[in-house]
């Protein structure tokens, strides 16, 4: 099959489908990273995401691997460059990944060029194609946080300075469009108003829908996680800023792998990694019920209907009209053609008035 593109800009077009680089490095070794990439760009799909903490659960001796991997996998099949759309994003404050300069402590225009120095000899490519700020340099709420406490708002590097580095990194010939990453309404919008009252043109892209826009945003979306809607779909309709929509089966419990007796595959990411991988666990843990009980109601939607949980969800996603693209993840070549199916999947209105019978009773209990 071959996978729907999205015109993002009259430059950049995307499947609507995004192959995310997590795991390569991790559970997935060179030759089966080249696998997946192999099958993802034989069906069509042109989008590939990594960034420069990759892989997950991070780690020193790991760290880069996943941009490695996908460049030469580039360099090795010898993939027009025009051909695929590459997306990467830099670190941002953290006070878990010394090995990443320092922290980093901020994202002060060094840090932004120091980063995306850094990606593009992992990608072996003069060029990115969207450079994305992984999440903000201020204090937000995220990652499964759902309260703003404002004693924790700590300094931080104004915005202006943020876009000045990437607007230096655009003139270079260094990255063509910016993304934001698990940001807040509050955040794009500074963003917005920020490039337009200083006069800079950083085509920020991602959150766009038909047409070209100056921002993407690349922020959860799914079937347990919908708070999307809750403002951010707002700006992003009326500022022509479009979603890439990650993690849309929820870190694979849409599924409904985990729902079996056992807990699932002992290789599934929740499995493996149990005790490792904080942020995963206690945003998609299952030991919530609450979690539990809406995932189980959706796999017995997909059930009702003939359709496999996974097509159930990825379809939700598409449908959506703010979304250009689904950024999932897969380690095995049979869960990536799972994802594929579901781009053949139309929901009908029955699925979504029991979709959203679900979701009024148990809203967004992955945030």
């Amino acid at each position: 099959m071959a996978v729907p593109l999205f015109n993002l800009t009259s430059d950049l077009v995307v499947s609507r489908l995004c192959l995310g680089t997590m795991t390569f490095g991790e559970q997935n070794s060179l030759a089966q990273s080249f696998q997946l990439l192999d099958k993802a760009f034989h069906s069509r799909i042109n989008f590939f995401d990594s960034a420069e903490m990759y892989p997950v659960p991070q780690r020193a001796e790991t760290q880069g691997r996943s941009e490695e991997y996908l460049g030469r996998w580039i360099r090795t099949r010898k993939i027009p460059r025009d051909q695929v759309v590459l997306a990467t994003k830099v670190s941002g404050p953290s006070g878990q990944m010394g090995w990443i300069r320092g922290g980093p402590g901020s994202l002060d225009a060094w840090n932004i060029t120091e980063a995306i120095d850094g990606s593009l000899t992992r990608l072996q490519t003069d060029c990115i194609d969207l450079y994305q700020i992984h999440w903000p340099d201020r204090y937000v709420p995220m990652f499964g946080e759902i309260e703003y406490d404002p004693t924790r708002i700590f300094s931080s590097v104004s915005i202006e300075e943020q876009l000045s580095a990437l607007q230096k990194a655009i003139g270079a010939g260094k990255i063509r469009y910016v993304g934001l990453s698990n940001e807040t309404p509050y955040g794009l919008m500074k963003f917005l108003h920020a490039a337009e009252r200083i006069s800079i043109h950083v085509r920020i892209v991602s959150l766009q829908v038909l047409y070209d826009s100056q921002l993407y945003l690349k922020n959860c979306y799914n079937l347990l996680c919908r708070n999307f809607d809750s403002g951010l779909a707002e700006c992003c309709s009326h500022e022509r800023v479009c979603l890439l929509a990650y993690s849309p089966l929820a870190m694979g419990i849409l599924s409904g792998k985990y729902l079996s007796l056992g807990g699932g595959p002992d290789d599934a990411r929740m499995n493996l990694f149990r005790g490792r991988y904080a942020e995963g666990e206690s945003r998609y843990s299952l030991s919530n019920s609450t979690i539990k009980k809406a995932t189980d109601l959706y796999v017995k939607i997909a059930k009702k209907y003939g359709i496999h949980p996974v097509s159930l969800a990825i379809a939700f996603v598409l449908r959506h009209p703010l979304v250009a693209s689904a950024v999932f993840g897969a380690t095995k070549l049979w869960q990536l053609q799972e994802v594929l199916d579901g781009c053949e999947v139309e929901l009908i209105p029955e699925i979504v008035t029991e979709i959203n019978r679900v979701h009024s009773a148990f809203p967004n209990p992955c945030p």
